[in-house]
């Protein structure tokens, strides 16, 4: 009598067990998932000058082995509720985020009100742009021109609705000034506003190929009109496309440019790459120095390399960088800033109209 008990007890413990284990499933706790990257870097720059001249975002140290950044993120969903938080730690991370101290990349939640509606509110790398922050999923480890004078992320409300498996719309409100967890005021008197609006357009024409148009405009940060594709073309060739429009507020310039990225893999451990970008500088003065200098333009070829082993990724890199004209002299004439020296220098410190440099990267993802 005691063994069946005890059996019938067993049982009844096993099948209490099994039915909590298939709510946890379907009700409870879902798994958080933690991923992120560490990467580290070589860079030398051929003219020699101390410095790196090519002055897109990041790896800008020169005849250096140095350190990008660790970056942590954490996500988890139960249910139709959702958050995703983002940390990174080191000299990427200081130059991709307002206040070095926060580290903060993304910090938001959402909710899917019905299979096709999803809200989402917080601070979200932004929609624009091929590039993003993390090297982990860029092919390229230098940035280009489009990504550095982009927004990085942006804080605010937005609502995504998906028509089919071919066509979605986000649609949202934005924090005035790009870049910054909260709206902000030019005299930091007061707070600032809720001001810019953003959307997106997403289509998947046929399989391998999607294609986004992006908008975001406000009357603090201006207007930038985007396009960003990639198409795997076959399983081997794959091409990406990055054009973009932008007009600084009260009609004070702004830029345009477009960048092509053939990608070819030629083993399931080895793919070539190059990206091919052409940016003009639309503003008819600067206030700050910067490349290409107002008004003109420059032209970048970058070879690149990835070789995978693992979690492990290899970036051998060459870039090529073509300016319209040599360096010369800019001034302000606001007065706000004094007269700078803008273009490229060779190895006698000369002017002129080309830069080259050569790195080599390690990206280790998780």
């Amino acid at each position: 009598m005691k063994k069946t008990l005890l059996l019938l007890s067993a049982l009844s413990i096993a099948a209490f067990t099994v039915k909590a284990q298939d709510t946890v499933k379907t009700t409870g706790d879902a798994p958080l998932v933690i991923y992120g990257s560490v990467d580290t870097y070589y860079k030398y720059d051929f003219a020699n000058q101390g410095h790196s001249q090519i002055p897109t975002s990041f790896a800008g140290d020169h005849n250096s082995i140095s350190v990008g950044m660790i970056d942590l993120g954490l996500k988890k969903k139960v249910g139709k509720a959702a958050f995703v938080g983002e940390m990174s730690f080191g000299p990427r991370n200081d130059q991709s985020i307002p206040n070095a101290g926060y580290h903060i990349q993304n910090l938001y939640v959402s909710y899917d009100l019905t299979d096709k509606l999803s809200l989402t509110a917080g601070y979200m790398g932004t929609f624009i742009g091929y590039e993003v922050i993390s090297p982990a999923a860029n092919f390229n480890y230098s940035t280009s021109y489009l990504f550095t004078n982009g927004p990085f992320q942006n804080a605010g409300f937005k609502a995504t609705y998906t028509f089919s498996d071919k066509v979605s719309l986000m649609a949202g409100i934005f924090n005035n000034k790009w870049n910054y967890y909260s709206s902000f005021n030019a005299d930091n008197s007061a707070a600032g506003d809720v001001s810019s609006f953003g959307a997106q357009l997403t289509v998947t024409p046929v399989k391998g190929w999607t294609a986004y148009l992006n908008l975001i405009t406000g009357s603090y940060s201006g207007t930038e009109f985007d396009l960003t594709t990639a198409y795997q073309i076959t399983d081997a060739f794959k091409l990406g496309l990055n054009a973009a429009t932008f007009a600084a507020p009260n009609k004070s310039g702004g830029f345009s440019g477009v960048a092509l990225y053939p990608q070819y893999a030629v083993s399931k451990a080895v793919t070539l790459g190059v990206r091919g970008e052409y940016f003009k500088n639309k503003s008819a003065s600067g206030t700050a120095p910067s490349l290409p200098a107002p008004g003109e333009s420059v032209t970048g070829l970058t070879f690149t390399a990835n070789i995978k082993a693992g979690p492990l990724t290899f970036i051998p890199e060459i870039r090529v960088d073509h300016g319209s004209k040599n360096g010369f002299i800019v001034t302000d004439p606001t007065g706000v800033v004094a007269p700078y020296q803008v273009g490229f220098y060779n190895k006698s410190a000369n002017p002129t109209q080309s830069a080259a440099q050569f790195l080599l990267a390690a990206v280790y993802s998780f």
